[in-house]
C-alpha cells in the first residue's frame, strides 16, 4: 500500500465515530476515557462486549457484528490503515455495535477494565514459529494472563488459525497449564459440529486458504 493511500486512510479514520486512536502516552497514563465505560458511554447498552485482537481489515469484527446485533464488538490492531476497511464498511452499513481501536495488544488492560469483556477472538495471528519469537505468540502464558485481567469470570477465548503449529502450541499450553478447553477442531470445514460463527464468517485470506484446501483450526477455551 502506497504512503499516499495510507495517509488518506488515516485521515478518513479520524472522521469515523467508531474509530479510536489514542496515543501510547494517553493509554499508559490511564487517561483513556472509555476504560470501564465502553457499554455505558459508547454503545449505550448492556450487551455482551466481544473483542477481536489483531483484527487486520476488521472483516471478522464486522461479520460478527452483522450476525449478532445484540452483542458489541471491538476490533483491536496497531495498523489503522488496515482496519480502515472494516470501520468504513460499518459506517456505510449503519452498524452501531462495532468499533475499532488502534493500539498494541499488550496495552489492552489500559483500554478495558477488569471483568469488562465477555469474549475474545484471535483470528489468524502470526504464529511466530521461531523459538526466540515465543514471547510474541498471542496465546503464550503472559498474553493469556493479560486477557484474564479484562475478561469476566466466565469469559471465553476463541482462536481460529490456519497454522497447525499455532493450534498445537496453544492446545498443549492450555492442557499443560490446566485451562479449560471447551472445543477443539483441527479442520472446522471438514468435521461436523463446528460452531456456526466459526464457519459462516470468512476473511479474505481464509477464502484463499480454503481454495487450496488448507485446514482451518479452531479452539474455544476458558483461562483458569
Amino acid at each position: 500500500m502506497g504512503s499516499k493511500n495510507k495517509l488518506k486512510r488515516f485521515k478518513e479514520n479520524a472522521t469515523f465515530g467508531n474509530v479510536f486512536q489514542p496515543t501510547r502516552e494517553e493509554v499508559v497514563s490511564g487517561e483513556f476515557p472509555l476504560k470501564g465505560k465502553w457499554n455505558a458511554s459508547f454503545f449505550k447498552n448492556d450487551n455482551p462486549l466481544v473483542l477481536e485482537l489483531g483484527c487486520g481489515k476488521g472483516e471478522y469484527s464486522v461479520g460478527l457484528a452483522e450476525k449478532y446485533p445484540n452483542k458489541n464488538f471491538i476490533g483491536i490492531d496497531i495498523k489503522g490503515a488496515r482496519f480502515w476497511r472494516g470501520a468504513k464498511t460499518a459506517v456505510e452499513d449503519g452498524l452501531h455495535n462495532v468499533a475499532f481501536v488502534r493500539t498494541q495488544i499488550e496495552l489492552i488492560d489500559h483500554i478495558f477494565a477488569e471483568n469488562e469483556v465477555d469474549e475474545i477472538w484471535i483470528t489468524f495471528p502470526d504464529p511466530q514459529i521461531k523459538y526466540k519469537r515465543t514471547k510474541h505468540r498471542m496465546t503464550n502464558s503472559e498474553f493469556l494472563q493479560l486477557y484474564k485481567k479484562i475478561l469476566k469470570l466466565d469469559g471465553v477465548m476463541n482462536l481460529k488459525t490456519d497454522s497447525e503449529f499455532m493450534h498445537g502450541y496453544t492446545l498443549g499450553l492450555l492442557h499443560g497449564e490446566g485451562h479449560e478447553v471447551l472445543y477443539a477442531n483441527h479442520n472446522v470445514y471438514k468435521n461436523e459440529g463446528s460452531p456456526e460463527e466459526v464457519t459462516s464468517i470468512q476473511t479474505f485470506y481464509e477464502k484463499q486458504y480454503l481454495e487450496i484446501n488448507k485446514a482451518i483450526t479452531y479452539i474455544r477455551f476458558k483461562i483458569k
